[in-house]
């Protein structure tokens, strides 16, 4: 298990974020799902608990197939896609990512939001989390992954009209008011002979592009949400999820791929189960490339 703490600091309050986040999320999901892929919301509705009192509890499911590097997509099935459950406590998440086909696959993220600029060591818990597994993302500076980058929303010159706040200059998290820090403790597993230690870190370089990503969106978006009421911004959040799972589901509907992967560490063994046409039962089984008839 690969474990490592990202801090990212905001030009906004921990209220405002609430709001932000929630407003960065819906639409981003929006922009990335096309073709069949990006994400399909199961379940979002209050959940109360007994610990953290009353939240939001979301399922949805992530289609990623072809963000995948080349040498996973060779064993992963095509129409594939990750169960991410999460609680919402605000100012306290967790989320936890799942495969349903790679039980030893896991992502366990537990997020707390503060005032502050990134300064706390010991946000989860009294014992600090190693140096050097602490990464500090700039959504400043940092340089974002290949075809994220758009000049609207590069912060070191966006100013926002509605709050005079930006751009973001050299040290800005050190001098800019009002400050606020997303500190995400996230644990990659994937317990894969042969595997393991690359998948981990690949998990782990796409879940940092995601929040710098993600986080640069929420702050160059200020505009739209800043002002939205909570129940405003569920509203808004609720009818484009129903837009977005039109348009994965869409492309879904028209495939007919069935799959079924078994990872067998001892003899490198997978099988391969598909369908010719949607809806149909499985026709054939190939076993570590010979192709069985099913009967």
């Amino acid at each position: 298990m690969l474990v490592k703490e990202y801090r990212i600091c905001m030009p906004l309050t921990v209220d405002e974020y609430r709001i932000g986040q929630l407003y960065m999320i819906s639409k981003h999901s929006h922009e990335q799902s096309s073709d069949g892929e990006g994400v399909e919301v199961i379940i979002n509705e209050p959940y109360e608990d007994p610990i953290h009192g009353k939240g939001q509890y979301t399922e949805k499911r992530l289609y990623l197939n072809s963000k995948l590097p080349t040498w996973v997509r060779g064993f992963v099935p095509k129409i594939f896609y990750i169960t991410e459950k999460a609680w919402n406590y605000y100012p306290y998440t967790v989320t936890g990512n799942m495969c349903s086909f790679l039980p030893k696959f896991q992502i366990r993220i537990e997020t707390k939001f503060e005032n502050n600029n990134g300064c706390n060591a010991q946000v989860f818990g009294e014992k600090p989390t190693p140096e050097d597994d602490v990464c500090f993302i700039d959504i400043a500076e940092d340089e974002l992954p290949e075809g994220y980058y758009k000049k609207s929303e590069d912060l070191r010159t966006f100013r926002s009209e509605k709050t005079g706040r930006g751009p973001l200059l050299q040290d800005w998290h050190e001098t800019t008011k009002p400050i606020m820090c997303s500190y995400k403790l996230v644990a990659a597993k994937f317990e894969v002979y042969g595997f393991q230690s690359r998948v981990e870190s690949f998990i782990h370089k796409n879940i940092k592009d995601i929040l710098l990503a993600g986080h640069r969106q929420a702050v160059a978006w200020m505009d739209e949400w800043y002002g939205m009421s909570l129940e405003d911004v569920r509203k808004f959040e609720k009818k484009l999820q129903e837009e977005t799972n039109c348009k994965v589901n869409s492309q879904k509907k028209n495939s007919g791929m069935m799959f079924l992967l078994v990872l067998n560490c001892n003899k490198c063994q997978v099988v391969l189960i598909t369908s010719g046409c949607s809806g149909a039962p499985p026709s054939t089984m190939e076993v570590n490339g010979r192709t069985r008839a099913l009967n």
